[in-house]
């Protein structure tokens, strides 16, 4: 097998949706014109989920349907697919994820807010393009929250879970061949995810790191374990191919029976 220093590799990087997202390749060709094409498509694709979905654009496709402007069957084609994805992870959740009772930043009234779930679904829909990429290897890094996958005869990726006490640290580091790592937290953002139940900002937990096959449920299920705190270990236990570390406000650390050791 070969070692990550012997394979060809190239980065690239754009702002989108608010946040760094970053594309690695590893493989036969990364500076070729099949490569450059993926990548410009992914990034494309991240765009026009920013297009349709951003709560801070007049012109979005869910602006315009907040303000009565546009009727969901006359939205971008994906429009309906997130507004059911966003009643699935309420449902999956047990209402700890509610894009429907997001407080909004001006009145603090409850709003419908898909951000928290579109990255993770966005980041899986322009991923599309680099599977097309046979032979290569992949890392997807939106603003934190990965999705890699390994081509067979290349070296697992490696990702890094961040000490939330201090980021330049590291808790724990996830080998993985193909799957995501989310992570919710208060190091880079603040107290920004809310417990839905009291629309209040969730304080008991530090962060949770959530590993499993797609990246979008993995980051629902972070969120969602944030705002339920320290005592969501046995929920995030009746998740079903999934892993979880957390760590709770004293420091301690908890994981699942299933976290890579």
């Amino acid at each position: 097998m070969p070692t990550t220093a012997r394979l060809p590799r190239r980065a690239w990087v754009d702002q989108i949706m608010g946040l760094p997202i970053s594309i690695h390749l590893r493989g036969p060709d990364p500076t070729g014109a099949d490569a450059e094409a993926a990548v410009d498509s992914a990034f494309a694709a991240l765009r026009h989920a920013d297009d349709v979905f951003s709560p801070y654009r007049d012109d979005s496709d869910l602006s315009r349907w907040s303000r009565g402007e546009l009727d969901k069957d006359a939205a971008d084609g994906t429009f309906s697919e997130v507004l059911t994805l966003c009643d699935e992870a309420r449902e999956r959740t047990g209402g700890w994820f509610d894009c429907r009772r997001v407080p909004a930043p001006e009145t603090g009234e409850p709003r419908f807010d898909p951000s928290g779930l579109v990255k993770g679904w966005a980041a899986e829909r322009a991923a599309v393009f680099l599977q097309s990429l046979r032979g290569y290897s992949w890392c997807l890094n939106a603003g934190g929250d990965v999705l890699v996958h390994a081509a067979d005869d290349h070296p697992d990726w490696r990702v890094g879970v961040e000490n939330p006490d201090d980021p330049k640290t590291l808790l724990h580091i996830v080998s993985l061949r193909t799957g995501a790592v989310a992570t919710s937290g208060t190091a880079h953002r603040g107290h920004h995810i809310v417990n839905p139940h009291t629309r209040r900002p969730a304080k008991g937990a530090r962060s949770v790191t959530v590993t499993g096959p797609d990246l979008l449920w993995s980051d629902v299920y972070a969120t969602a374990a944030f705002a339920r705190g320290p005592r969501s270990l046995p929920w995030l236990e009746t998740l079903d191919g999934y892993a979880a570390l957390v760590v709770s406000t004293s420091g301690l650390h908890q994981v699942t029976a299933a976290w890579p050791g």
